[in-house]
């Protein structure tokens, strides 16, 4: 069992010295030292109360009567793995069901921001989370939201998160620091509440997570670093990804299920040869079935390798790198005396088959097979009592109106494999006073779900190829998440969003008057607290159904889940109306006849 360091210093002291018995011993293997960025044979780890005592080429004074011996032959002993910016949600599980997923990929802590319960339950979601998650074998850190709703003016969410909470959560055990500052803007224009909530954090002395999603390095780049986040995910390029390391930020490169940031920006490394120090390997965002069928951090690692990347540097952005970052270094990150014990062991440094995982001491995988339990909280009522709609949903709920023959109305442009969208138009006809989609343009609507407020929002979107009458609904919907619904027909859409309040709230795919396929997602309609095999499985036939109604995106019900998201360009949809991520303001859906004009005169105006 895992204690303080100020409680195991003098049993460490004397395991090492041989004059004690350890509590498990692993023998002959190459360890992976990441703070000298080398491999050395031949060598034993000694542990006790689940951390490292002893690292060198004997260990056998250490062995008594009841020490665990595992026998390492000549395999690779790496630190368990780190996944420094994630949400547990993403993957449809809680905690419990997130961790007994990843641990058999050598997984051994995760730093999670759980804004996403937070926009539906508020402080409270928050807690639970964060209780569910100091009750796992491997280490799992959380950070308290920042930016619920993400925001402010342009969505409303179920419950605000304010600075004083963010105070608050700073002295609960398990916070690590502030979640991920989406709200870029306010923090760049010196917003009160924004700057109040890092300061609260930098105050406490922990870190503050960064998401800067703009292209603009100018100005408003350089208030937001000044403004205290301490890292960025949202970089896409090699020069976004630099930029933010030359101010002193963490670049965390994300391979996730639908992000695939890491080729395009770790050329920094492998054709310029900057320091890798600042550099870090994360997911952001993870399904079950990319879980259970291609891995976790392992699956990052090996990506980042098979990019030019050396494989001892690929290690250090998945451990000390981590680590470092969050102020842990002495605590976890590497195979090293005091540090938690956090061991993977392999046959090959390229491919990483995770063979066995030890974490804080204790054997909790091998071959694939989980050894341990993963305690689960019971989760109240509140939490499985998410979906409020107010009212049964009718077809014509979704109907655009507008005068004449045709408008010219705004269009989201989904961009497969990334988080921001495109602000495309198109010139649609009208029929009966409703503005119908044609030509690959399909319907989006965002049903309120907090409040049941009845309220739903209409707009277009395009890029995921539908055909035929169908609708795919779904009450994960970053970051507010009220209930999404993409279709081609009124009536599916319909049925579709009254489904998935029958069933507390998941993803549902209808076509034809006929549910295809459903993920029930009961707690805050986000999370199942079914098995990660289960809820891959059952999210694979959500896959399948989008494909059969005709879409070819890579992972599209990540794109499907992303287009309320109102912190990433360029155009998105909210409770409030069509929001322009790129000025941030709410835009008229059907575009009026002087901007038509401008634009016509600028030639800028994009066609999807």
């Amino acid at each position: 069992m895992l204690k303080p360091w100020i409680e195991a210093q003098a049993r460490l002291v004397e395991v090492a010295a041989g004059r004690a018995p350890a509590d498990l011993v692993i023998r002959g293997g190459k360890w992976v030292n990441v703070h000298t960025r080398e491999v050395i044979p031949d060598t034993d780890i000694a542990v006790a109360d689940g951390r490292v005592a002893y690292v060198g080429p004997d260990a056998s004074p250490s062995i008594g009567p009841g020490t665990q011996v595992i026998g390492a032959g000549g395999r690779f002993m790496v630190p368990g793995l780190i996944d420094a910016h994630m949400h547990v949600e993403s993957g449809m599980l809680t905690p419990a069901g997130f961790a007994a997923a990843v641990i058999p990929h050598g997984t051994t802590t995760i730093f999670h921001d759980p804004h996403e319960i937070a926009n539906v339950l508020g402080l409270e979601g928050v807690r639970l989370m964060r209780d569910e998650s100091l009750l796992q074998p491997i280490s799992m850190f959380t950070q308290m939201p920042s930016c619920a709703p993400s925001a402010p003016g342009l969505e409303t969410t179920g419950q605000p998160i304010t600075e004083g909470e963010v105070a608050q959560a700073m002295g609960w055990e398990g916070i690590i620091g502030l979640g991920e500052m989406m709200n870029f803007p306010g923090v760049a224009s010196g917003d009160r509440q924004m700057l109040a909530e890092i300061a609260a954090t930098r105050a406490a002395g922990k870190t503050v997570g960064g998401h800067y999603a703009s292209p603009d390095l100018g100005r408003p780049f350089h208030a937001y670093v000044a403004g205290g986040a301490n890292d960025d995910h949202e970089t896409t390029t090699e020069a976004q990804g630099i930029a933010r390391v030359r101010q002193g930020m963490g670049c965390m490169m994300r391979l996730g299920s639908a992000w695939y940031d890491v080729e395009s920006q770790i050329t920094a490394i492998t054709e310029k040869g900057l320091d890798p120090r600042f550099f870090i390997l994360c997911t952001d965002d993870s399904h079950s079935g990319t879980l259970v069928n291609d891995g976790h951090m392992n699956r990052v690692v090996r990506h980042a390798i098979d990019c030019g990347c050396d494989p001892l540097i690929a290690i250090q952005m998945a451990t000390i790198n981590s680590a470092s970052h969050f102020g842990l270094e002495r605590e976890l990150g590497s195979i090293t005396p005091g540090r938690r014990a956090d061991v993977i062991l392999t046959s090959d440094l390229h491919s990483l088959p995770v063979e066995a995982v030890i974490a804080q001491g204790q054997l909790v995988a091998e071959d694939g097979r989980l050894l341990v339990d993963c305690p689960r909280i019971d989760w109240p009522e509140t939490a499985r009592q998410s979906v409020h709609l107010g009212k049964t949903i009718a077809a014509a709920d979704f109907e655009a109106r507008a005068q004449g023959d045709s408008a010219l109305v705004r269009v989201i442009g989904v961009v497969e494999n990334q988080a921001p969208t495109r602000a495309l138009t198109a010139e649609l006809p009208i029929r009966e006073g409703v503005i119908e989609p044609e030509g690959g343009t399909c319907h989006i609507a965002l049903v309120e779900r907090h409040r049941g407020t009845g309220g739903v929002v209409n707009g277009f979107v395009s890029g995921f190829g539908y055909q035929g009458r169908m609708a795919v609904a779904s009450t994960v919907a970053h970051d507010s998440h009220h209930m999404i619904v993409v279709g081609t027909c009124r009536e599916n859409m319909a049925a579709a969003a009254n489904h998935l309040a029958s069933i507390g709230g998941g993803v549902t795919v209808f076509r034809d008057g006929a549910e295809l396929a459903s993920v029930a997602l009961p707690i805050a309609g986000l999370m199942s607290d079914r098995p990660a095999p289960e809820m891959a499985d059952a999210a694979q036939g959500i896959v399948k159904a989008m494909q059969d109604c005709g879409c070819t995106l890579n992972n599209a019900y990540m794109q499907h889940s992303l287009l309320a998201l109102v912190v990433i360009p360029e155009l998105r949809i909210s409770d409030l109306g069509i929001v322009d991520v790129t000025r941030f303001e709410l835009v008229d859906l059907v575009v009026g006849d002087a901007e038509a004009s401008a634009w016509a005169d600028a030639d800028c105006a994009d066609k999807p």
